[in-house]
C-alpha cells in the first residue's frame, strides 16, 4: 500500500480559492500535512504575491489570519469579439473590470487584421487600468463561433469567414508582442497564454458563477446575429468532444427548406429565428436596418412589426429548446444577446410550457442576462484565471517563479503603489 504524497501548493491554492479552507488549520484537516508541511506550501504561493491574510477576531480574543486569494497580484485582458464590433477590458483576477474599450470591428476582415487591431488597443487599456505589462498573466478570447477547446481554434464557424482552423492564440501572442511586448514571469520574457472558447459558453460560465452558483445544470441560449447555447454542468462548461456542444442554432425545422442558412444549409433555426432573419424580415416589411442594433432598437422603440416578429422567433427557438430542456434538466434557462427582450421570452415560455412535461419544466426558472454585455469578458477572465491557477499549473508557474529573480519595480511605480 502506498503512502499518498503530500498536498502540492496549488491544491491548497485550490482549497482556498474555493473557500473550502481559509485558514492555517483548515488547510491540516482537508489534507492530512504537518502544520511545517502546510507552511512550506503556502511560503511558496506568498512568495508569488497569489495570497493575501485577512485579520478577524476569534473567540478567544486573539486576531485570526484568514488566508485568501489576492485577485490584484495580477490582471487578465479579456476580448468578447462580436460580428461587427469588439470589446475589450482589463479585469483582475475576481473579474472586476478596471478599464474597458468598444469599437466597431468587422469580423468579416479576418483574424490577421482583427487580432492585430485588438493588440493595439491594449498599451491605451493597461494604461488606463493602470495596470503594468508585466502584471498581465494571460489572455481570454471570447468568439461567435464553435471552438476546439484542446487548439484554440474555431471549426467551420458560419459566421467567420476565413477563422476556421486560423492558429488564433499563436496569432494574437505575436500581436501583444509587437504592440504591448512579451509576458513576464519573473524575468524570463514568455508568450503571454491565450485561450479561446466559445461566446455563449463563456457568457454561460459568468453568468452561472456570478448569479446561480448554487445550480448544477444551466443553460444559456444567446440569440443576436447568430443563435449558440452555454452549458454548465456541475459548475464547469459542458463542449462535448470537440467543441460542438451547444450549437442549437444549425438544428434544422422540419417547416422551412425554404430558409437558407450562413452554413450553406436549409431550414436551420438560426435562418428562421436570429437576429439577422429577423433584420431580414423587418427589411421585407420596408423597413431599413441591419442585423444587432438595428434590430435591438426596434425592440426598445416598441416598433409593433419587431415586437411581432421577436415573439415568433421566441416561439421557434421554444421548440427547439424543449428538446434541449428534456434532455439536460437544467435548472435555469437563462436567454441572452440582442433579442432577449419581453417579447422574444413571451414566445419561449409560451412553447416551452406548452409542450415540454410538466415534471421537466416544474423548477426551471427561465431568466434573461444579469451581466448585460459584460458577460463575455467576465466569462473570458473567469476561464484564464481558472486554467493557470488550477492545482498543476499553478505548481509549474511557481516552480517557474522561484528559479528566476522577481520583476524589478520601475521608480515611478514605486512612487504609485
Amino acid at each position: 500500500m502506498t503512502t499518498p504524497s503530500p498536498a502540492s501548493s496549488g491544491r491548497l491554492l485550490q482549497l482556498i480559492r474555493s473557500g473550502q479552507a481559509n485558514t492555517r488549520a483548515d488547510l491540516q484537516r482537508a489534507t492530512g500535512m504537518s502544520r511545517s508541511t502546510v507552511g512550506l506550501r503556502l511560503d511558496d504561493l506568498n512568495r508569488a504575491g497569489w495570497l493575501r491574510q485577512d485579520t478577524g477576531t476569534s473567540t478567544g480574543g486573539r486576531p485570526s489570519h484568514r488566508l485568501a486569494f489576492d485577485p490584484g497580484h495580477a490582471a487578465v485582458i479579456a476580448i468578447d469579439l462580436e460580428t461587427r464590433y469588439a470589446r475589450a477590458a482589463v479585469l483582475d483576477l475576481a473579474g472586476t473590470v478596471l478599464a474597458e474599450h468598444r469599437a466597431e470591428l468587422d469580423i468579416g476582415d479576418g483574424p490577421d487584421r482583427v487580432l492585430d487591431q485588438l493588440a493595439r488597443w491594449f498599451p491605451e487599456l493597461l494604461a488606463a487600468a493602470g495596470t503594468p505589462a508585466h502584471r498581465v498573466c494571460g489572455i481570454g478570447l471570447s468568439v461567435p463561433g464553435p471552438v476546439d477547446w484542446e487548439t484554440g481554434q474555431v471549426v467551420q464557424p458560419p459566421i467567420m469567414p476565413g477563422w476556421d482552423r486560423y492558429p488564433i492564440r499563436e496569432r494574437m501572442q505575436e500581436a501583444y508582442a509587437q504592440h504591448v511586448g512579451p509576458s513576464m514571469e519573473g524575468t524570463e520574457a514568455t508568450a503571454v497564454p491565450v485561450f479561446v472558447d466559445n461566446d455563449a459558453n463563456l457568457m454561460a460560465f459568468a453568468e452561472q458563477r456570478t448569479s446561480h452558483p448554487d445550480c448544477s445544470a444551466f443553460v444559456l441560449v444567446k440569440v443576436s446575429t447568430g443563435i449558440g447555447a452555454g452549458v454548465v454542468v456541475n459548475d464547469d462548461i459542458y463542449r462535448g468532444i470537440d467543441g460542438g456542444a451547444g450549437d442549437i442554432g444549425h438544428i434544422r425545422l422540419h417547416d422551412r427548406p425554404d430558409a437558407l442558412c450562413m452554413c450553406g444549409s436549409y431550414g436551420c433555426l438560426a435562418a428562421v429565428a436570429s437576429g439577422r432573419a429577423l433584420a431580414k424580415g423587418l427589411s421585407d416589411l420596408g423597413l431599413d436596418v441591419t442585423p444587432g442594433a438595428d434590430v435591438k432598437a426596434l425592440l426598445d422603440q416598441g416598433h409593433p412589426d419587431a415586437v411581432r416578429l421577436a415573439r415568433d422567433a421566441g416561439r421557434r427557438v421554444g421548440e427547439v429548446l424543449v428538446t434541449v430542456v428534456t434532455l439536460l434538466n437544467p435548472g435555469v434557462l437563462m436567454l441572452a444577446g440582442d433579442l432577449s427582450g419581453i417579447p422574444f421570452m413571451t414566445g419561449v415560455r409560451e412553447l416551452l410550457y406548452q409542450r415540454a412535461m410538466p415534471r421537466t419544466t416544474a423548477h426551471l426558472n427561465v431568466v434573461t442576462s444579469r451581466l448585460g454585455e459584460h458577460a463575455g469578458l467576465i466569462g473570458a477572465a473567469a476561464m484564464v484565471v481558472d486554467v493557470l491557477y488550477a492545482p498543476e499549473r499553478a505548481d509549474a508557474r511557481l516552480r517557474a517563479l522561484a528559479a528566476t529573480p522577481p520583476v524589478r519595480t520601475a521608480p515611478e511605480e514605486q512612487e504609485n503603489s
